[in-house]
C-alpha cells in the first residue's frame, strides 16, 4: 500500500515563506514523478509543481520564480519551498506520486496540508 504524508502547512503573512514536505512509502514500490497540487475554496485542483525521478522540474506560471521543488530519491521525499507568498496562494496543498509495483502503476494522493496566506 502506498502512503503519502505531507507536512509544513500553516498561516503566514503575505511575502512570507513556508516549506512543505511529502514522504512517500510503500513496500516494494517504485516511485516515478511526484508533484504538488493545490485546491482553493470553490476552485478546481491545479498542479503547482512537478519533479521527475531524474530531477527535472516543472512549475505553473503562477508560482515560477517563487516556488522551488526538490526531491531526495533516497528518502522518497519531496519538498516545496514557497517564497514571496501571496494571498492567492491560500489553498490545501496535496502531494501526488506515480508509483508502480511490477507492471501495474497508478497515481496516489496525500491527505493535504492547509496553507493560509493572510495579514
Amino acid at each position: 500500500q502506498v502512503q503519502l504524508v505531507e507536512s509544513g502547512g500553516g498561516l503566514v503573512q503575505p511575502g512570507g515563506s513556508l516549506r512543505l514536505s511529502c514522504t512517500a512509502s510503500g513496500s516494494r514500490i517504485n516511485f516515478g514523478a511526484m508533484a504538488w497540487y493545490r485546491q482553493a475554496p470553490g476552485k478546481q485542483r491545479e498542479m503547482v509543481a512537478e519533479v521527475s525521478n531524474g530531477g527535472t522540474t516543472f512549475y505553473a506560471e503562477s508560482v515560477k520564480g517563487r516556488f522551488t521543488m526538490s526531491r531526495d530519491n533516497s528518502k522518497n521525499t519531496v519538498t516545496l519551498q514557497m517564497n514571496a507568498l501571496k494571498v492567492e496562494d491560500t489553498a490545501i496543498y496535496y502531494c501526488n506520486a506515480y508509483a508502480w509495483n511490477g507492471g501495474t502503476g497508478d497515481y496516489y494522493w496525500g491527505h493535504g496540508t492547509q496553507v493560509t496566506v493572510s495579514s
